[in-house]
């Protein structure tokens, strides 16, 4: 009870000081008002959690494949109808959340890159689909973002004080550009001239990630939830050495033990210092740090099991994985990848973590994608239930207009809807998820 209170208190007194930041003044939208009563209509809302009085559950009934498919199309067409003539999208300024309209606000690479994701794990490419023509503009946009970009700059946009840096972190954009290169190259059989310029784009991406990380492991210039900018750099660097990209090892070996020290699977605590105070954000990004190490240790046990090398009522442990031959080094680190990835799945699922800041933002989609995803990586079919309900909750709060919008921090339409089709598409983006986890 202690822990709802101060998670509660922290998240209450988070939105008071955004209330009275310019942004949140001019734009009248303070989450505890109008915007609240709005979001815990006949929609439902995370908010009333908090206090009990609608589960988390129970919302699977509200996702069948025809509303699915409805609310993906719907999506779809309101990005498409807000591409901006450059080939990008934008979230807009931090300072001026009022302004809604896509296209009065500039665009910038990291909402450009959510986009550009959520149009290829929804069938389109590059030369095939509905939407072939917006993604191909929008990755000439990404590529030229970084391509001009000078080598003595470490962001690769002259913008500020988008709503994504401020609140993921002012690194955001090279971070979610690479991740939309890592998709391209994996979803993607590119023309070899296309190829060489993602994979170049990749490369220098991931160069400034890296640059850009502090001796803890996480990533410098935090927004005020800097532990998800961190998390989504570590997945990023991840992917690319799986495309083959040149990282360094020991850089991401700490970005992977600083979101896995957020979260002590033994008492259960969540470290939210880098989290704005919110366990959703900390524990959904330990999750995705450890699925990948977690995977490789219960296939390893599994393998000996077939083999008879070991019993086959044997739990997985330090000692059992230096019995089958890994050293004391890596048997620690992936016995404590495996213990923080089940216990934090377990956690990131309970109504307190899912409660978030309060209401939905575009902090605790990009929370709810991670826990999928992690899910999906780290094998076997749990992530199916958390996928009904997660779906469901997200088919009922979408906007008529085919968009959806966060209701504090990360507010844009576009950023917001673009979040929530990857949520609605990861299903279809199963075997590439899964491949990841075996890399």
């Amino acid at each position: 009870m202690k822990t709802k209170i101060k998670t509660l208190t922290l998240g209450l007194a988070g939105c008071l000081l955004l209330s009275l930041t310019p942004g949140f003044r001019s734009s009248n939208k303070n989450p505890m008002d109008h915007n609240h009563i709005k979001v815990c209509g006949a929609k439902g809302c995370t908010f009333k959690t908090i206090f009990g009085e609608e589960s988390s559950e129970g919302h699977s009934h509200f996702k069948d494949v025809a509303k699915v498919k409805h609310s993906v199309n719907t999506g779809l067409n309101y990005l498409a109808s807000a591409q901006q003539r450059n080939g990008g999208w934008g979230a807009g300024s931090h300072s001026y959340q009022h302004v809604r309209d896509a296209h009065a606000v500039s665009t910038d690479p990291a909402t450009t890159a959510m986009v550009g994701m959520a149009m290829l794990r929804t069938n389109s490419t590059l030369q095939k689909g509905e939407y072939a023509v917006a993604l191909a503009k929008a990755t000439e946009y990404l590529l030229n973002a970084v391509e001009h970009t000078p080598k003595d700059r470490l962001k690769i946009t002259e913008l500020t004080g988008t709503q994504i840096q401020v609140k993921l972190g002012e690194n955001i954009d090279a971070v979610l550009a690479a991740q939309f290169f890592n998709n391209l190259l994996e979803l993607e059989d590119l023309p070899a001239k296309t190829e060489d310029r993602v994979r170049a784009a990749l490369a220098n991406c991931v160069s400034r990630i890296q640059t850009n990380q502090n001796e803890d492991g996480s990533l410098k210039g935090d927004g005020w939830a800097g532990v998800l900018q961190s998390s989504y750099a570590n997945q990023a660097v991840e992917a690319a050495q799986a495309n083959d990209i040149k990282i360094d090892e020991m850089a991401l070996e700490r970005s992977r033990e600083f979101q896995k020290g957020n979260y002590d699977a033994g008492s259960g605590k969540v470290n939210t210092e880098k989290g704005a105070g919110i366990m959703l954000y900390a524990v959904s990004g330990s999750l995705r740090a450890s699925a990948k190490e977690a995977k490789k240790a219960k296939d390893m046990i599994e393998e000996a099991k077939r083999k008879g090398e070991i019993d086959e009522d044997a739990e997985l442990s330090e000692e059992l994985l230096e019995q089958i031959g890994l050293s004391e080094e890596e048997s620690s680190r992936l016995t404590t990848s495996f213990n923080v990835y089940n216990s934090a799945k377990d956690k990131a699922q309970e109504d307190e973590v899912l409660n978030g800041f309060g209401n939905n933002g575009g902090e605790e989609f990009l929370s709810f994608l991670q826990t999928g995803e992690s899910m999906v990586i780290a094998g076997g079919d749990e992530w199916t239930q958390w996928f009904d309900n997660t779906a469901g909750r997200i088919v009922r709060i979408q906007n008529a207009d085919g968009s959806w919008s966060g209701h504090h921090c990360i507010t844009s339409p576009v950023f917001c809807t673009a979040t929530c089709l990857l949520i609605l598409s990861i299903d279809q983006d199963i075997a590439r998820l899964q491949k990841l986890g075996d890399s």
